[in-house]
């Protein structure tokens, strides 16, 4: 026989306030709403529990910034993160070349069990930065100020998706990469790369300065291009920012949205 734990569900309510749809203020995202959770309930503040984000915000999030939002729910320790099934979903499905039957029942029962209900407004929510070595030790952006580096990092699974390129697009058009700092771009599959050639988000890329690296984890896991030297500072859109975990023990990383 064979013994299995089965974790209880935290329920976590992402709402607009009292009245509004859920809209996310412009420059927060989904990588937000989840670094601001790291920091409320703390890295392993959800040790074998089952994660389901449930509200209006998620109603209204793309597929990608869902994908972003689940990701990093295992920063939280848990086992999973969930989110119930809708149109957006079946729709996702849809466009990828496969069909699937709109099931309604793929939900929570009204009745169900929670170990814990937590709620988050993002009518009060700003962007996040997680500062060196953990995902939890994050902070408003208004509170970081002043903080030299070296490198960019946009890659990985929770921040190299089209759409996660596209902002970073809407920030570097017209500009260029600071002197003494490299961007590096690892888009997270080689459909994302043709889209984002396709849609012109590439061509913006580039021409500020950006060096387009292959997909696949890359740096964030600590090896190929991107891997930090002794002392150097790094702005990532990864999940992680463990001590050492992105090159040398003395280089520092910190997490933010692209």
């Amino acid at each position: 026989k064979t013994w299995i734990k089965v974790p209880n569900t935290i329920r976590i309510e992402i709402t607009g306030t009292s009245g509004a749809d859920g809209e996310i203020a412009d420059g927060v995202s989904a990588k937000d709403i989840i670094l601001h959770l790291c920091s409320r309930l703390g890295v392993g503040g959800a040790d074998y529990q089952v994660i389901e984000y449930v509200g209006n915000t998620i109603s209204r999030l793309s597929m990608s910034e869902r994908m972003t939002l689940t990701n990093m729910t295992a920063e939280l320790g848990a086992q999973t993160g969930l989110i119930a099934a809708d149109v957006t979903t079946f729709n996702y499905i849809r466009q990828t070349g496969r069909e699937v039957d709109n099931i309604s029942a793929l939900q929570s029962d009204d009745d169900a069990y929670f170990l814990a209900i937590h709620k988050v407004n993002v009518a009060e929510l700003v962007p996040y930065v997680a500062m060196p070595h953990s995902p939890d030790n994050a902070l408003p952006i208004e509170k970081i100020s002043g903080i030299q580096i070296q490198q960019a990092y946009i890659g990985a699974c929770t921040g190299a998706k089209l759409e996660d390129l596209q902002m970073a697009a809407q920030v570097l058009k017209n500009h260029t990469v600071a002197k003494g700092v490299r961007l590096l771009i690892a888009p997270a599959s080689i459909q994302t790369t043709a889209a984002a050639v396709a849609d012109g988000t590439m061509e913006i890329v580039t021409k500020s300065g950006a060096i387009l690296m292959p997909s696949g984890c890359g740096a964030c896991a600590g090896y190929g291009a991107g891997i930090l030297a002794e002392g150097e500072v790094c702005i990532s859109s990864t999940a992680r920012n463990f001590k050492g975990r992105m090159g040398h023990s003395t280089s520092q990383v910190y997490l933010g949205s692209p």
